[in-house]
């Protein structure tokens, strides 16, 4: 934390914006970039960088907040679940607000009282261990950040051999919808901002692909508006001198190989398996399915979860914002029928949601 404040300088961040316009007067056409996680979209609206940036330079968001990308047949699943007897369900906030096909979490619970927000997902393991009488669902939703979390407590939970505690396997990971979008020829991006916090677990090398296969530059960055804006520079020289690497510009958190110990703990506890995205459909090896020797957690066994059907809210664009083919103000809800007090989709419920940081920041054409 004793660094922060350099990247958060004043006059480092008009010497970056600077040395951006002058990258750009090189390239040959207009390019998009994506900056594929929701945090780097709150940190890029809080601090007005649409407004600085090059006329031929365009940012846009990705699919990077686990909330908005959690399909609403899984919450509906989650909501089926907490209407049965004896059965608590535990999630993290944003996910009690995110509309199912009829109704949230949130509502359920002001009938049933069996929906609770937690901080840490150990709190799931401890509330089974002093709760022997209750059947406790853990809804792992996350990307690799929060991916080791959510394996320390089914570990633990297997160690303890709790027979109460059950896992709704929702986890997704990063690189495979990188894929997807570069595969995805109505998405047409140039290059990708990559996000520190997912790639201090997985490591630099593991967006390798996308320079080597679809050679595209992708920039590693930090949350703070001096890292996004290096980030960018670094893209759009790499860009303006057709050149194909990944950088690590968040070099005080992230190598190339990431946290091993971590990584050891995702391969013990889950396996690779393909998941449905909102938005983007079922993606192959882009989520965590449990080994088998902790099959026994699987909620989806356990309970025999009912399949419910895919529906989205009439209007709602967020699955088009997702794959960074509409921006959140080119919906027809956006700001009238659907606000962070109203939402419609789970772009606009979430702290990381790309509507939602749209709206509250005032981003405009």
């Amino acid at each position: 934390m004793k660094y922060v404040d350099e990247f958060r300088d004043a006059h480092m961040a008009r010497g970056l914006v600077t040395q951006l316009h002058a990258a750009a007067a090189a390239l040959p056409r207009p390019v998009r970039i994506m900056e594929i996680c929701g945090g780097h979209t709150v940190a890029i609206c809080r601090n007005g960088l649409h407004a600085v940036l090059p006329d031929n330079v365009r940012l846009v968001s990705g699919p990077g907040c686990p909330v908005c990308v959690t399909p609403s047949s899984l919450i509906d699943a989650a909501i089926w679940l907490a209407q049965q007897p004896g059965v608590q369900v535990f999630t993290f906030g944003d996910m009690l607000r995110v509309p199912g096909s009829t109704t949230t979490l949130a509502q359920v619970n002001e009938h049933t009282h069996s929906v609770q927000m937690i901080y840490s997902p150990l709190q799931v393991v401890q509330y089974a261990g002093d709760h022997p009488d209750q059947r406790c669902v853990l809804l792992g939703v996350g990307f690799e950040t929060t991916a080791p979390m959510l394996a320390a407590a089914v570990a633990q939970a297997a160690e303890r051999t709790l027979p109460n505690f059950f896992y709704v396997s929702a986890g997704k990971m990063t690189p495979p919808v990188m894929r997807a979008l570069l595969q995805d020829a109505g998405v047409a991006l140039d290059a990708f901002i990559a996000p520190g916090h997912v790639t201090t677990v997985i490591g630099a090398a593991a967006y390798q692909f996308i320079a080597d296969e679809y050679h595209k530059p992708c920039v590693v960055a930090g949350f703070e508006v001096c890292d996004i804006l290096d980030a960018l520079v670094r893209i759009v020289r790499q860009l303006a001198r057709r050149e194909q690497r990944v950088e690590i510009e968040y070099t005080r958190s992230v190598t190339h190989a990431g946290n091993l110990k971590a990584q050891a703990l995702l391969a013990q506890v889950f396996m690779p398996c393909a998941t449905a995205w909102r938005g983007l459909g079922v993606i192959p090896h882009s989520g965590y399915a449990l080994q088998p020797a902790y099959a026994r957690y699987d909620a989806h066994k356990a309970f025999a979860l009912p399949v419910v059907e895919e529906i989205e809210p009439a209007g709602c664009r967020c699955g088009e914002v997702l794959r960074g083919v509409c921006l959140p103000y080119e919906c027809g809800l956006f700001g009238k029928g659907c606000t962070p007090t109203r939402p419609v989709g789970p772009c606009m419920v979430s702290s990381e949601g790309s509507c939602g940081a749209y709206f509250r920041f005032g981003v405009q054409p």
